[in-house]
């Protein structure tokens, strides 16, 4: 059989953590050789998996598909996180596709894995599991890195845009390294008048604007500021003390406030009172709200609650038929449920021993990162130590009057901060979670108790939020409901309805 060897690295640093170019490939082509592969074209590239936008990656995309056309041809990775470390990457779904019409096959050389139109539903289900683990590794450290930034907001500290009304400010001019934030002698009286003027209640969004403008008060780049513009500053908190994460939520911040909190309160009753209350809450909560399209026309059904003359309740959903095409139909809320209760009731089928068996054997699976995770840890602790040789031979420079103060200070600075980040980096990477396979038991085991833990839920919108995790595009086509299992519990159904799959597995050992 023909094949194309790809090998891939993120950053120039994997090309120094054991996982260069060069050893993917000596690596692949040794597994060619051994499997009698005729190696037809290699490729080569630095890109993220984790990315959109992989230009290098679409190219060999096209030139496999453009081949496949032809023969049958294996495409070969070091490992599955060369590939992808994104679950969601659509290049990915494309070569699985082809791989299980049997088009290509996908050999993964360090990992052992071939994905073809004979794989088993575990190594499907290994296979997506592999995809996962390698996101959640790259989430996990994304995370954990922001998190250091948390510190400045536990000390009061803004780390986004400084509001107007404000200005930034080098606490070291000379070296301009630390920033505060102070109140604009220039615009900061005008932003307190303008509070000041709509807390009387005399003023709307746009005469509080002329006015304002009047008085002199535009944008740092010296533009009249819009209504939207004008709106927004008065609901921000930050004039009076309290600044909003959109990750982390209020916190007091440090700096000198423009106005009161009284002020400022004043200022939103006054802003709501204006507003006109958009709908009518409901007064019935239903369990597919939101929730259901229609196949037809892609518009969403609404719920009716209906009682007949004997007292008995029912929930009816119809197309609410915005674009004009659809016939009104209605179905009964016990109908759609119907085939949703089908898919718990399969779900069930996995038992414990199965849970058990098949976490131990991803537990292996877990290698890969861990030799990823140790490639990174030599790779910062290099970096650590040669920065702090150059430190050391920076000093000796100074001491031997070979370079300025100025010159010693700037340099010392740039390395400590360089230091300063690997160490959060090396920190962050020590506390990475790398027990996947208690992950993996967590979705296994709230698959199986599925019906149970929906049929216990009192409340409509905790099942309603169940639904929505489960469920993948639900719509309904007249009096039937048609979706598909979120991933990674449709991996876990493959399993469920694959009754020799423990046998399968203990063959592929």
């Amino acid at each position: 059989m023909k094949a194309i060897n790809v090998s891939r690295v993120s950053t120039e640093e994997q090309k120094e953590a054991g996982n260069s170019l060069p050893a993917q490939i000596e690596r692949i082509d040794s597994y060619c050789k051994k499997k009698s592969f005729d190696v037809i074209k290699s490729f080569s590239f630095d890109e993220s998996a984790y990315k959109d936008k992989r230009d290098e990656f679409d190219k060999l995309l096209e030139y496999v598909q453009e081949l496949a056309k032809k023969e049958k041809i294996a495409v070969c990775f070091d490992k599955v996180d060369r590939l992808s470390r994104s679950v969601f990457d659509k290049r990915v779904g494309t070569l699985y596709e082809m791989a299980v019409a049997d088009r290509i096959e996908l050999h993964f050389v360090s990992d052992g894995q071939v994905i073809n139109n004979q794989m088993s539903a575990v190594e499907k289900f290994q296979f997506g599991m592999s995809l996962g683990l390698a996101k959640y590794y790259s989430d996990a450290i994304g995370d954990n890195v922001k998190r250091a930034f948390e510190q400045k907001r536990r000390n009061g500290e803004w780390t986004g845009g400084v509001r107007l009304g404000y200005l930034n400010v080098h606490l070291d001019q000379e070296k301009r390294l630390r920033k505060d934030i102070i109140i604009d002698p220039e615009r900061g009286h005008l932003v307190q008048k303008m509070f000041e003027l709509y807390a009387t209640g005399n003023y709307s969004l746009e005469t509080i604007r002329i006015k304002i403008t009047e008085l002199g008060l535009r944008s740092i780049k010296g533009f009249k500021l819009s209504k939207s513009c004008i709106e927004n500053m008065l609901k921000d908190s930050f004039y009076c003390g309290v600044a909003i994460s959109k990750k982390y939520g209020p916190y007091v911040h440090k700096y000198p406030r423009l106005i009161d909190k009284e002020l400022f309160d004043k200022c939103q009753e006054i802003r709501l009172k204006r507003k006109k209350t958009p709908y009518k809450a409901r007064s019935r909560d239903f369990l597919f709200n939101g929730l259901l399209k229609c196949q037809n026309c892609g518009c969403l059904y609404s719920p009716e609650y209906h009682i007949k003359p004997s007292g008995k309740e029912y929930n009816l959903y119809s197309c609410t038929n915005s674009k004009k095409i659809c016939k009104r139909v209605y179905v009964n809320e016990l109908e759609l449920l119907k085939p949703v209760y089908e898919v718990l009731d399969r779900f069930a089928n996995i038992t414990e021993e199965a849970q058990n068996e098949l976490v131990d054997e991803l537990r292996k699976n877990t290698e890969a990162e861990v030799i990823f995770h140790k490639a990174q840890i030599n790779r910062i602790r290099t970096d650590y130590d040669n920065l702090k040789a150059k430190q050391n031979r920076l000093l000796e420079a100074f001491l031997d009057q070979s370079i300025t103060k100025d010159i010693y200070d700037k340099k010392h600075t740039e390395y400590q901060d360089q230091i300063q980040t690997l160490e959060i980096e090396l920190s962050e990477h020590t506390k990475a979670d790398y027990d996947y396979q208690t992950t993996v038991a967590t979705v296994i085991s709230v698959a199986r108790r599925a019906k149970s833990i929906f049929e216990n839920s009192s409340e409509v919108a905790n099942k309603r939020a169940f639904l929505s995790l489960i469920l993948q595009n639900p719509t309904v086509n007249g009096k039937k409901l048609y979706f598909s299992i979120a991933s990674p519990f449709n991996l876990v159904l493959e399993l469920a309805d694959s009754p020799n799959w423990l046998r399968e597995l203990d063959s592929n050992q």
